[in-house]
């Protein structure tokens, strides 16, 4: 699918994707919980209790964690061509992990993205009865790619986690820059308005709206429990953070649209990519965002008066 945007209590772990999320789909500048957002160790809202304005910690930078390994069994592919990503979850005694929490509809959620966030993808991989997970991968361009596993392991206590490997991307590689800041996103017919904005070290409400053809899209389809998943990566290292709206599918007081709210937090002050996915007669669109959270706790003002940025043929499901 091609289309740019997903942040709230789902995703604090693209990272990044880009946890997750899978815990977007394509925002931030932009999904289900209790009275407020449940953030998810990895993936939610890191730093919620930090103070002062210092660094939240980041999701997806390491390839272990808590005891976990992430296996990418697939290093390399080829640019442009149908491959099949192979992956599996190691404990600390090397043997692959075969039991997993589900959470929101799926026991883990797969994120890849480009260095250059300039192509994102939220797979869904099934798992083999030793534990190796695959998915199908079609990624246009060559390059450097970054992976997330977004997943929590079975048993009492077990944390959520996000790990992250590298995947490289054979073929002609030209990097492109960061898409220009933009509180506006088109995809499909659809138009994806952000407000808010995105503090360093400190939680804030996040507020996407969708219309479509100048009407507010009112009848959003529930996905993966949610109405829709955010997911934003910072730009530089692709530190992940991935966070789900505010309110969840038949809690008596979360509508179906046309706005999805989302509490997050950025790791720190730089640029984000956002991406936000959302599901409307029965397809899945994202919707892509870049925003900046700076040092003293204020996005940039030209996100706000930005351009709309339209559909990139990078973003895909």
């Amino acid at each position: 699918m091609k289309d740019p945007l997903k942040i709230t209590a789902y995703a604090a772990a693209l990272a990044a994707f880009f946890a997750g999320a899978y815990g977007v789909g394509h925002v931030v500048g932009p999904g289900a919980a209790d009275t407020g957002p449940a953030a998810h160790a990895g993936h939610g809202t890191p730093g919620s209790g930090t103070a002062g304005g210092q660094d939240a910690p980041a999701g997806g930078l390491e390839i272990s964690g808590n005891g976990y390994t992430l296996d990418l069994k697939t290093p390399r592919v080829a640019a442009d061509r149908n491959s099949a990503l192979r992956f599996a979850i190691r404990d600390r005694t090397g043997r692959q992990v075969t039991a997993y929490q589900r959470r929101h509809d799926k026991e883990l959620h797969l994120i890849l993205t480009s260095r250059d966030l300039g192509t994102f993808r939220h797979l869904h991989p099934t798992r083999a009865a030793d534990g190796t997970w695959s998915a199908p991968a079609d990624l246009p361009e060559a390059g450097t790619y970054r992976l997330f596993a977004d997943f929590t392991p079975a048993g009492k206590g077990a944390k959520n986690l996000t790990l992250g490997a590298d995947l490289a991307v054979s073929g002609d590689y030209r990097p492109a820059p960061l898409p220009a800041a933009s509180a506006v996103a088109r995809v499909d017919g659809y138009t994806v308005t952000l407000a808010g904005r995105l503090h360093p070290g400190t939680a804030g409400e996040l507020t996407v709206k969708v219309t479509r053809n100048g009407r507010p899209v009112t009848d959003l389809d529930p996905y993966l429990g949610a109405y829709g998943h955010l997911v934003a990566l910072r730009s530089g290292d692709l530190a992940y953070l991935h966070v789900h709206p505010n309110g969840e599918p038949g809690d008596g007081r979360t509508k179906p649209g046309p706005e999805v709210s989302f509490t997050a937090t950025a790791p720190s002050a730089g640029a984000y990519r956002l991406f936000l996915d959302f599901r409307h007669h029965g397809t899945v669109r994202t919707a892509a965002f870049t925003v900046t959270a700076s040092g003293g706790g204020r996005t940039n003002e030209k996100a706000q008066r930005a351009q709309p940025e339209e559909a990139a043929a990078g973003h895909r499901h």
